[in-house]
């Protein structure tokens, strides 16, 4: 059951465009929004510790 890829043949540029498009708002999502946010609930258990 060896299956030979050149069969599929080559992927579309409409599937490349999409994926990187993907891959980029997945990446501005997490740098920009999830980053801070992270960020900001350490510095939050941080100030409670310090002040317990």
């Amino acid at each position: 059951m060896s299956r030979d890829l050149r069969e599929k043949g080559t992927v579309p540029l409409r599937y490349w465009a999409m994926w990187w498009f993907a891959l980029a708002v997945a990446m501005v999502a997490f740098y920009v929004v999830l980053t801070p946010i992270w960020i900001g609930i350490r510095v939050a258990g941080w100030l409670a510790a310090r002040r317990a």
